[in-house]
């Protein structure tokens, strides 16, 4: 009599950080009013959003930060069929 086999499928995510420092150039589309009235002062969201931009670039190199994070995914699917390891 062959033993039976029993097993539970668990859906995992891997998640590699990687890292890139980008240099976002100072424009007059990155400036707000100042608060006070006078004057100019950098607006650190429209930064943000250029610094976003640039890592989006097929130019940017990306560097991996440190090693894998595996954990259980979120989302407990059924596998499809045929895709467990």
């Amino acid at each position: 009599m062959q033993a039976r086999s029993l097993s539970i499928s668990f859906r995992l995510r891997r998640t590699t950080a990687e890292a890139v420092h980008v240099s976002v150039p100072i424009t007059e589309e990155l400036m707000r009013p100042n608060d006070e009235g006078e004057g100019m002062k950098l607006d650190v969201e429209k930064i943000v959003k250029a610094a976003i931009e640039l890592g989006k670039s097929e130019s940017t190199k990306w560097e991996v930060e440190g090693e894998p994070q595996i954990e259980p995914h979120p989302l407990q699917t059924p596998p499809e069929r045929g895709s467990i390891q």
